[in-house]
């Protein structure tokens, strides 16, 4: 919601100031709605960071993130100003109830995908044990994402 591209840019401050370097981004891609589809385009970007955090308290500066930024969660789906997730987390595998990594529908999503294979195209899903590059290739997922100028 509001001026997305301000939000994801606004979000990366918050993020290299409060998590880590970030080393890499990809470009921004637009898709259309995924789950809830009678809503506005969102844009999606992928970001590689160097973090001195754990996964878990990883999560907890992103959600404060989204929080700071006006992020309420209202339905699932939903419309929001921001959507911070934990894609990978090195080859770390997370299966707790409130942290789940590597994401678990992230083969099912191409807007997931195709920011990150931008930036780590060879990067091996730890549990799968395919290169991001192969899952996008696999992606059932038909759902236009083109780049945002």
């Amino acid at each position: 919601m509001g001026d997305r591209a301000a939000n994801l840019a606004k979000a990366k401050e918050i993020i290299s100031q409060d998590c880590g370097r970030i080393i890499a981004q990809s470009s921004l891609y637009e898709t259309a709605a995924w789950g809830k589809t009678d809503q506005p385009a969102f844009l999606n970007q992928a970001i590689c960071l160097s973090t001195p955090l754990s996964a878990k308290q990883l999560l907890h500066r992103l959600l404060k993130a989204e929080k700071v930024l006006g992020r309420v969660r209202e339905e699932k789906f939903g419309p929001r100003i921001i959507d911070i997730d934990i894609l990978l987390f090195n080859n770390e595998v997370h299966n707790l109830d409130h942290l789940k990594i590597p994401h678990p529908e992230m083969p099912n999503r191409r807007f997931a995908l195709l920011p990150l294979s931008e930036i780590a195209a060879g990067m091996v899903h730890p549990i799968l044990k395919k290169t991001i590059a192969a899952l996008l290739e696999e992606c059932p997922d038909t759902l236009e994402a083109k780049k945002y100028s």
